[in-house]
């Protein structure tokens, strides 16, 4: 079985919505909320050019690729 690849730091704060981070490599969260463009358009207002945002699901969901 796999390991779980945990994308973002502190997940279990997120569980449900949309997180932006400033890149891949850096796994800290700079806003989130329930609506991607909303949290797409706070990073960027807050002075992340291109930032990365991801969904964070529920606890124990399992995704599949």
């Amino acid at each position: 079985m796999l390991e779980p690849v945990l994308l973002v730091n502190d997940a279990a704060k997120y569980y449900g919505l949309y997180v932006a981070m400033p890149s891949f490599q850096d796994k800290n969260v700079v806003c989130s909320g329930k609506d991607i463009l909303s949290v797409h358009k706070e990073a960027v207002r807050i002075g992340y050019k291109d930032p990365v945002v991801l969904y964070v699901p529920e606890k124990d969901t399992v995704l599949i690729f």
